[in-house]
């Protein structure tokens, strides 16, 4: 099995009164791309949100590379430096024009070169067929454009796996197949993913692992072929039938 690059051990989140994630254990390996299947509100956005640092975990542990994200000495941007995520609202900056919007992070985070920081962008717009695109700011692109653009910003900062969090959810139901293109390109090089999606068939094709999340509990994990085909738990079989 390949290196470990992000952990997730027992881990709880309550919001006040309400536990939202309820002792998620998960691992996430090099080149792997896991996909958190459930219904909305079973808490596959907030577990994405708290291995990001966005939302701090109230108990339990996720670690990057072996190193604690819990430990308060941490620096929460260098943390993530090493990881994307991206969002279902696309987020880009609408004052910025596409390039610089993919420049963005790799100058100012990485004080790479603009110049560096530019060829690599134009490579990565030209990847997705958005090169001619570049001077143009996000307003004049489709959502399924700028949602791909948004991905490839992460990508700019060579992260070490990608979070994302229901990406093509916002789309129109013609324009998903677009984005999907796109991971399924970054799957089969060798991207390390977790994520979030409402998008079976792409789970069953892409993913190595699929884990099922029910209510802040993580029910089953295993191979697209079990989880699909022979789910062990009643509560996983349930929602299959529904979807």
């Amino acid at each position: 099995m390949s290196e470990v690059i992000l952990s997730i051990n027992n881990v709880t989140k309550h919001f006040a009164e309400r536990e939202v994630l309820k002792g998620i254990s998960l691992d996430l390996h090099k080149h792997e791309v896991v996909a958190l299947i459930g219904q909305s509100g079973s808490g596959k956005s907030t577990l994405l949100r708290c291995a990001n640092l966005l939302e701090p975990v109230s108990s339990g542990e996720i670690s990057l590379y072996g190193q604690s994200l819990q430990d308060p000495t941490i620096d929460a941007d260098a943390v993530r430096r090493h990881i994307g995520m991206v969002f279902q609202s696309f987020n880009l900056f609408p004052h910025l024009s596409v390039l610089d919007n993919v420049m963005l992070g790799p100058v100012h985070s990485l004080k790479e070169r603009r110049e560096v920081a530019r060829e690599r962008a134009l490579g990565l717009l030209e990847r997705i067929g958005l090169a001619s695109r570049a001077n143009e700011f996000p307003d004049r692109l489709s959502g399924g454009q700028q949602q791909r653009v948004a991905i490839v910003r992460s990508l700019a900062m060579q992260p070490a796996l990608l979070l994302l969090d229901e990406v093509t959810s916002a789309l129109d139901p013609t324009l998903v197949g677009e984005v999907l293109d796109l991971l399924r390109e970054l799957a089969s090089a060798g991207t390390t993913m977790l994520i979030a999606t409402h998008e079976m068939a792409f789970a069953r094709e892409v993913a190595h692992q699929v884990a099922f999340l029910d209510d802040g509990i993580l029910i089953e994990k295993g191979s697209p072929e079990k989880i699909f085909t022979n789910p062990a738990q009643e509560s996983t079989r349930k929602f299959l039938e529904r979807i």
